[in-house]
């Protein structure tokens, strides 16, 4: 029976590849996914990959993960930092989660040191890219084995 991953992405995540890619890398989210999805596949798991720049989404979201997804990844974006409630829904479905973020959010503005995700979480990857959601698929697989 195949795993499966939800994969939530906040706020302005749809606009990667044109947004400052200087920070965030040219990839499109349609490439992270398609490298993301194809990854998962050759592990045996399967992918639901979602984006949103709406907190309240992305809670329900994650309270209707509970039965249906093995782990959770997410891309907060912005809400990272201010998201009390996604912390809290993360927290309420007791799913192994995997906190990812594009830039190393460690040397950038002092508001994006904090995460409130990272309470609810297994581990963050960060600083690596798109390459950190491939990274992401590695640590599921071997957190849900």
């Amino acid at each position: 029976m195949t795993k499966s991953i939800l994969v939530i992405n906040g706020p302005n995540l749809n606009l990667l590849g044109t947004r400052e890619p200087e920070i965030y890398g040219a990839e499109t989210l349609g490439d992270i996914k398609d490298t993301m999805t194809e990854k998962a596949a050759l592990l045996e798991l399967s992918v639901d990959f979602r984006q949103s720049n709406m907190e309240g989404e992305i809670v329900t979201w994650i309270q209707e993960a509970r039965g249906s997804f093995d782990a959770i990844v997410i891309n907060a974006g912005a809400f990272t930092h201010t998201s009390v409630a996604i912390m809290d829904a993360l927290l309420a479905v007791d799913i192994p989660t995997v906190e990812v973020h594009l830039s190393n959010i460690f040397k950038r503005e002092e508001f994006r040191h904090h995460s409130y995700i990272s309470a609810a979480a297994v581990g963050m990857i960060t600083g690596f890219g798109a390459n950190g959601y491939l990274m992401a698929v590695d640590a599921v697989k071997n957190m849900i084995k």
